[in-house]
């Protein structure tokens, strides 16, 4: 049996609980919140321990894998504190997305689990459905020849004005790491903006994309739309064909070149993800199996690596739009913190 942890117990710490309670290779030993009457409440519903201090925990505790769901400033503020704890203690570490929203902590993160040889992991989800790793499947066979472009488009409504860079830091890191799932790394970024009326956010976003593939991509990203609708889209083209994924997981399409045939795969045929919260299930489980399997830290999916490229792209989009839309080299996109130098 693993035994986990979970730090933070908000909404999304408290999702990250449910879904070790019911694996069943996990035991889930012990939960930890500042605030002790959320630890003590979560270790009521779920059978675990309390505790409201992290070094207390790991003190006490015999722990394999600690999962961090603290949030803060830009979902990710808070990460940093947590995780290096963990990692020095030894204990693998999963971290919610975004790994921090700031690059110098996610690559402190990156460098000290590489440092103890504990794998790091991210919680970037929407890749771990049938669905992708089906199309996943047709690129690395050549299905769709070489790749040419790669767009995307993931818009919801949220009426989040805590900084100006929320949509982008928050939200998509779920985007670009699906984009580099399917497309490789990215060699240059260039975005536009706006606000949508009444709004202090940069909430609608128009990214372009240049993979080092030579491939081009784009995103569509927005706190602005309706949550009701489909929210997410993914097009992926070669020289063979392109294909379609649609909403996460709901449905899958390939149309081949030379060919008036389509093969389209429903969400039935993909092991019926029930909703949303199964990507997290699917993620978890990806992990805690590379975890038992004894995967190395360097070969593990959606690893903290992944998830600084993926925030590096996110502050290229940033910069671009500081620029007025000036493309940006993610090679000149620093990690380390510079005094006196505000991030974008």
């Amino acid at each position: 049996m693993i035994k986990v942890a979970v730090i933070g117990l908000n909404h999304i710490g408290l999702l990250h609980c449910r879904v070790y309670k019911e694996h069943p290779d996990v035991e889930l030993v012990a939960v930890c919140d500042l605030r002790g009457d959320m630890a003590r409440s979560a270790a009521e519903r779920f059978s675990a321990r309390p505790y409201d201090n992290v070094m207390s925990m790991l003190a006490n505790e015999e722990i394999d894998l600690v999962s961090v769901a603290t949030g803060g400033a830009e979902n990710g503020s808070h990460h940093l504190e947590p995780a290096m704890q963990a990692i020095e203690a030894g204990k693998d570490v999963l971290v919610e997305k975004p790994i921090s929203n700031r690059l110098h902590e996610a690559r402190m993160m990156v460098d000290a689990a590489a440092a103890r040889g504990v794998r790091l992991a991210c919680n970037l989800n929407h890749r771990f459905v049938p669905a992708a790793k089906r199309a996943k499947d047709w690129i690395s066979q050549g299905e769709l020849g070489q790749l040419l472009f790669v767009n995307m488009k993931l818009t919801i409504g949220s009426g989040n004005e805590s900084t100006p860079w929320v949509h982008m830091r928050a939200l998509h890191p779920h985007s670009f790491d699906v984009l580099r799932y399917f497309g490789g790394d990215v060699a240059r970024v260039q975005s536009f903006m706006t606000k949508a009326p009444g709004r202090s956010v940069w909430s609608t976003a128009s990214i372009n994309l240049e993979f080092t593939s030579g491939a081009v991509g784009h995103l569509t990203g927005s706190y602005d739309m309706h949550g009701g609708h489909p929210i997410e889209r993914c097009e992926v083209g070669g020289t063979n064909g392109r294909f379609v994924l649609d909403n996460v997981y709901e449905s899958l399409t390939l149309y081949p070149s030379g060919s008036d045939e389509q093969r389209v795969f429903k969400n039935s045929i993909f092991a019926s993800p029930s909703g949303f919260d199964s990507t997290f299930f699917n993620r978890f489980g990806a992990f805690i199996k590379e975890v038992k399997d004894g995967v190395p830290p360097d070969q593990i999916s959606a690893s903290g690596a992944d998830a600084l490229a993926v925030q590096r792209i996110i502050e290229a989009a940033i910069r671009s739009q500081l620029e007025n839309g000036e493309p940006i080299r993610i090679s000149d996109i620093h990690d380390e913190k510079r005094e006196g130098v505000q991030q974008a």
